[in-house]
Order: structure tokens, then sequence, then C-alpha cells
């Protein structure tokens, strides 16, 4: 450990990422990844909860949402970067 203090954050994969989330967000994450030791990840299994009657969408959904992060500024060299549903542990502790 770096001895820096850590940030988790996630993003719901529920369409493109547009001004909104980047002011709201994005440019804040992208900011913190100087200061703090950063892990963001795509939300993907809480994408579920509003689009389980048809879940085609998600999977390119999640797939935009990472080259949306990446191409506003997150660096994987400075953040962890992860898909939710990668992680059997975010399930399991539900």
């Amino acid at each position: 450990m770096n001895g820096k203090k850590i940030v988790l954050s996630g993003l719901r994969p529920t369409g493109r990422v547009h001004l909104g989330n980047y002011w709201g967000a994005i440019k804040n994450w992208v900011d913190l990844q100087e200061t703090y030791s950063c892990r963001y990840f795509i939300a993907d299994i809480h994408a579920l909860t509003t689009s389980y009657a048809d879940t085609s969408a998600i999977r390119a959904a999640t797939l935009d949402g990472v080259k949306d992060l990446v191409a506003a500024g997150i660096d994987t060299e400075k953040s962890v970067l992860f898909l939710q549903s990668r992680v059997p542990q975010h399930a399991e502790l539900a």
C-alpha cells in the first residue's frame, strides 16, 4: 500500500457517458487519482436493477463505459479500473 487514502466509486452502464456524468463525477475522479489511491469500477451488476427485462444492451454499455472513462482521463497506471461482475465478492457480500 502506498499510504494514500483510498477512493472507491463506480459508474452504472445505463448508456453513453454524457456531459452530466463528466462534470458531476468523472472530472472529479480524474483529479482525485493524482492524490488518492483510486479504484473505479463499472457497476454492471447494478445495471441489472433497471434493465433486468432486457439485458442485451448492458454488455455494450459496459464496454462503452470503460472506453469513455479512459478517454475522459482515467489513467490505469494511476488508478485501478475493473468490472464489478468480475469480482465475485461484490455479489457474495449481498
